[in-house]
């Protein structure tokens, strides 16, 4: 059986298709009764009839969409929080979140083509001809664009590495090492965190610290014994995942947690807590970044000023491990 179509409505409404898409569409100035608009609504809701999310699209040059570009990245709790967040803001206004994992192996320009958004937000800083294209298509484009913002991208990434290395310098450490992702997609993240371990560590006057690739799948075990040979006192991890493998690895090699190593994460995810021993991690503000970003979306749709970033900081979730 094919899909109810709107001629369907009318027919069995006993009114034109002109009333029908007066009523349905919710047209402005139509003269139409409203008990008219009730048995139509109600003659809809009986058949089953869902307009067309095509047609509606060509009326209007824009969907009812608004796409959230996420680079080729694995999400965690930071970024699930962010989009739940921003899906119930918009769905208040009758926008939908569609949700893509750019890849460049395809151009992004496909995607904005095939579902015309309204708005295209992004999580990560655009490449500028993509943000340039969008907004001469006419569409709002909510992000930082390459290369103006990127600084700011990874600045934010750095301070989060130096208050791990804040933390673990007040606890009296001199020699931290940095423990990465093998997950090459979060190079970008990793460098700038990376980095920001590397400043912070410089400005304490402590030695510059070595970089680690650790798995997430296994202990990291091996990686603590050189830390363990090579004097290191405290890791600072590039998150939760990565700190948690280190952590199963002190225990493989039988070191005491924080006794001969300390350990801090970034991310407070849920497991950060039930860890064992539990995990000192960096929380950063995830219910003022998802209402920030949410407001900024809807101020970018309505032609208004963003507001201003909240001044909520990442803090340190002091627990047994540091």
């Amino acid at each position: 059986m094919g899909s109810v179509t709107s001629t369907d409505v009318a027919r069995a409404a006993g009114v034109s298709r002109t009333t029908v898409s007066y009523v349905l569409n919710d047209t402005p100035g139509a003269s139409v009764s409203e008990a008219t608009r009730r048995h139509v609504r109600e003659t809809a809701a009986q058949l089953g009839y869902a307009p067309s999310a095509a047609a509606r699209t060509l009326r209007r040059g824009r969907s009812d969409l608004v796409v959230c570009v996420l680079p080729d990245w694995p999400t965690g709790p930071v970024v699930d929080s962010l989009l739940d967040h921003l899906t119930d803001v918009l769905a208040e206004r009758g926008l939908f979140v569609l949700v893509h994992h750019h890849r460049d192996s395809r151009a992004l320009s496909d995607l904005w083509r095939a579902v015309t958004p309204q708005a295209v937000v992004g999580l990560a800083p655009f490449a500028a001809d993509d943000a340039r294209a969008m907004q001469q298509a006419g569409i709002t484009v909510v992000g930082p664009v390459e290369p103006a913002d990127a600084g700011a991208f990874d600045r934010s990434q750095h301070d989060l590495a130096a208050l791990q290395v804040d933390h673990l310098a007040a606890r009296g450490h001199r020699s931290v090492a940095f423990a990465t992702t093998t997950d090459d997609r979060l190079r970008r993240f990793g460098d700038a965190r990376y980095t920001g371990v590397q400043d912070a560590c410089a400005d304490r006057g402590l030695p510059r610290p070595g970089r680690t690739a650790v798995r997430t799948d296994e202990p990291a075990t091996d990686a603590v014994r050189r830390w363990h040979r090579d004097g290191v006192t405290a890791v600072a991890a590039y998150n939760d995942e990565v700190a948690l493998a280190v952590l199963a690895g002190a225990r493989v090699a039988g070191l005491g947690v924080p006794e001969s190593l300390a350990v801090i994460g970034v991310d407070d995810s849920p497991a950060a807590a039930v860890a064992a021993p539990t995990l000192t991690t960096v929380a950063q503000p995830v219910t003022p970044q998802s209402e920030h970003l949410a407001a900024v979306v809807l101020a970018a749709l309505d032609g208004l000023v963003s507001p201003p970033w909240p001044d909520d900081p990442a803090y340190v979730v002091v627990r047994e491990s540091a």
